[in-house]
This record gives structure tokens, sequence and C-alpha cells, in this order.
């Protein structure tokens, strides 16, 4: 997330309106907006490699996987972000134009400007929607995977991904080696 804009603050209704009109995304958070920056070369990569390799496994599954322009409706804390990666399983999310709402996984692959963000507010606002059963964090500089899956009583549980382990998602029964969310970074 970037920088709040100078505006005073809107209502989700004149957000939606106002951002299918802007040549550039940027992101709702309680009244705010927030202009999204560009993306760095080794976090477009790493973001199109989980999608290509979600896309692929999720053929022919109720599930579908969508990428950084897909907006998300967090309705709980009245947000609209832009994870780089999600997944649904709602047929009525498969429907949605402007965007989804009920994602069984997020990823988002960190940055040095929104990583505090990501691993704090971003994930606390994240835990509120009910459908949520996985969340992954990716930082492309360091190479590491953060997995946080949803267990009983809404206990969120770390699995921290060794180099050239594979990143288990439950929530869509698949698997993503290691070596393939980081491949062509360097």
């Amino acid at each position: 997330m970037g920088l709040p804009q100078a505006t005073s603050p809107l209502s989700p209704a004149d957000y939606l309106a106002r951002e299918s009109e802007q040549p550039t995304k940027s992101e709702y958070f309680r009244g705010e907006i927030f202009a999204m920056g560009g993306a760095s070369r080794r976090h477009v990569t790493v973001a199109g490699n989980v999608f290509a390799a979600l896309d692929g496994a999720l053929e022919g599954t109720p599930c579908r996987a969508y990428i950084a322009d897909m907006k998300l409706r967090v309705l709980e804390d009245e947000a609209y972000f832009y994870p780089d990666v999600l997944a649904t399983c709602d047929p009525g999310d498969h429907r949605a134009e402007q965007y989804v709402s009920a994602p069984t996984l997020i990823v988002e692959v960190l940055s040095p400007s929104t990583a505090a963000f990501d691993r704090g507010e971003k994930f606390a606002t994240y835990r509120r929607i009910p459908s949520l059963r996985e969340f992954v964090l990716i930082d492309p500089e360091q190479r590491r995977i953060e997995l946080f899956r949803r267990g009983e009583g809404d206990v969120w549980t770390l699995h921290d991904i060794a180099p050239g382990a594979q990143l288990i998602l439950d929530s869509l029964s698949t698997r993503v080696d290691w070596n393939r969310v980081f491949r062509n970074i360097d």
C-alpha cells in the first residue's frame, strides 16, 4: 500500500466509482485512499509464478486464481485491496466484475515499502474474512515463504516453507514447489 492521497474521506461507493475512472490503481481502507506504486521485476515475477502454478492446478475445480488487478472487498472493515494473487471457490465471485469477497487463499508478495502493513494491519483485516483459510507472505529479496493457516477456533498457525520444499495449500488441495515460486527472479 502506498501513501495516502490528500483527499477527504470517501464512502466505499464513491471509491468504487472513482476507481473505475482512474488510470492507476488505489486501495481503500477505512475511508482513505492509498495510491499504489509500481512493483519491482522480482515482485511481478514471483506473483506471476504463483498465479501460473495455481491457475494450472485449479483447472477443473470450482476454484479460480486471480492476479493483481482483481479487487478484494473486505466488508467487515470497509476495505478494498488488490492482493498479488488470490483464489476463490465462491460461484458469486466468479461472476463478479468489480471485486471478489470470499477468497479461500490470499498471497501477498512483500516489498520494502509495504511489508509492515502487509504483515500487520492488512493481515489483521484479512483474518476477518470468514471464507479465508490460508494467507501466504512471500519475500522475494530473502526468498522466504510464510504460510498462515486458519485452524479450529480461528487460530492462525505459521508454517515457514523451507528452501526446496513445497508450499502445501490444504484449502485448495494443491502444492507449489518453492523453486517454482522463485523461478526467474535473478
